[in-house]
């Protein structure tokens, strides 16, 4: 959920009239230059459609984590165009248009597991029965069925992280937007999410904005593959994975999966190198 603060930043340029409807998430030359000239994002254009699972990787600082909250309009662009569903990033956000789940955990201390889930739920005025359900049913999506009833203080880091995605998904957003939200999960713990994610998104047929540092998690989980450069980020590459949608685990010992990691690591490497 978009911040307070938010909603006293000015909009970002209006979207142009009337776009593709199947056109999610589109950002047109787009710029982020923060206090002091530091320069995160630089001439970055990209489309994304509708039922697509796109993964943002590039090194560390690269501007990933600023292009996913320039969407959610917690960043607001310096320079270019970008609409979310046709519209600025702050009417998307209004129209609770995405679920965002950031890198670290964001939960209250003082309500239960299954409360912090349920809260965008409250805001919604959804029945309680109906918001119970849910909690319960995403709750047991992330391996955490027993926990609902505990407090986040009472659970470990990677525990509090499947809550706070557990919530994201709560209102069953078109759109979600994830911020490297596996990156402090054990191994066993990420590549079972891996595959709950997949299945999800088949499911539901959401749109996913997905950032990480894994080639094979990025691999694994996307249809489309977008490498930045090293500060200011720019788009390097945008890598189609072809692979079936719905993937086991497995898959990343074929010849197929590999040939997508090796093309990702190989523009990795330039965009380290961008000049």
């Amino acid at each position: 959920m978009a911040d307070l603060a938010a909603l006293s930043r000015p909009a970002a340029k209006a979207p142009a009239a009337h776009p593709p409807a199947s056109v999610v998430i589109e950002a047109d030359n787009l710029e982020v230059v923060f206090a002091g000239g530091i320069q995160a994002l630089a001439g970055v254009s990209l489309t994304v459609q509708r039922g697509d699972f796109v993964s943002l990787i590039g090194p560390s600082g690269c501007g990933k984590t600023t292009m996913l909250r320039a969407i959610a309009d917690l960043v607001t662009p310096s320079a270019g165009r970008l609409a979310v569903n046709g519209k600025t990033p702050g009417e998307a956000r209004r129209d609770r248009a995405y679920g965002y789940v950031f890198q670290a955990p964001a939960l209250f201390p003082w309500r239960t597991v299954a409360r912090n889930i349920t809260l965008p739920l409250e805001l919604m005025h959804l029945p309680r029965a109906e918001r119970a359900a849910r909690a319960a049913e995403y709750l047991g999506l992330v391996g955490l069925a027993e926990f609902g009833r505990k407090f986040p203080w009472q659970l470990s880091g990677g525990m509090q992280q499947r809550v706070s995605i557990a919530r994201a998904l709560s209102f069953r957003p078109s759109l979600l937007l994830m911020d490297e939200p596996f990156g402090a999960l054990d191994e066993i713990t990420r590549d079972g999410l891996n595959l709950h994610l997949n299945a999800l998104w088949r499911r539901t047929g959401m749109t996913v904005v997905f950032v990480t540092h894994s080639i094979p998690e990025a691999v694994f989980l996307s249809t489309r593959i977008v490498v930045m450069s090293a500060r200011p980020g720019r788009v390097i590459e945008e890598i189609p994975c072809q692979l079936p949608a719905g993937r086991a685990l497995e898959i990343r010992d074929s010849p197929e999966f590999n040939a997508v990691a090796h093309r990702v690591r190989q523009a990795l490497r330039a965009g380290h190198s961008y000049d």
